[in-house]
């Protein structure tokens, strides 16, 4: 569950008003955005990016980093922002929003980047928001 403890529930209309059909096809129907097609894939402001669907903080942008896969690569996320569950073939782990189960990509283990946590958080750009850091 999120920090905030709130768990975000709507039905399948309500979030087909709140999110463009993009968003929904990724968010709600676990879908992926082309690589290399996204927004953040080559973003780097400070600030914090934030569930599109439900505003929940996910990941700080010190937490972002260059990887060349396509999308925007994090080494980790927000205490409690982010659950994990293995896909059903058992070849990867889905990440999705705590608040309100939006997927969000999927994290991969053991790659050998050198981040902190040798973790890398493959997220659908259409997935989050950013919010700029405040001066």
């Amino acid at each position: 569950m999120a920090s905030s403890g709130l768990l975000v529930e709507k039905t399948e209309e309500e979030w087909r008003t709140i999110l463009s059909p993009e968003q929904f096809r990724v968010l709600r129907q676990k879908g992926t955005e082309k690589p290399g097609t996204g927004e953040y894939n080559k973003f780097f402001e400070d600030g914090i990016f934030s569930c599109v669907g439900c505003k929940t903080p996910l990941y700080k942008s010190t937490t972002k980093f260059v990887v060349g896969c396509g999308w925007p690569a994090f080494f980790e996320g927000l205490p409690g922002a982010i659950n994990r569950s293995p896909d059903p073939d058992g070849r990867r782990t889905e990440i999705t929003c705590a608040a309100c189960d939006g997927h969000l990509g999927h994290v991969y283990k053991g790659e050998g980047y050198g981040t902190p946590t040798d973790e890398r958080h493959c997220v659908n750009s259409v997935s989050i928001n950013f919010n700029p850091e405040k001066a």
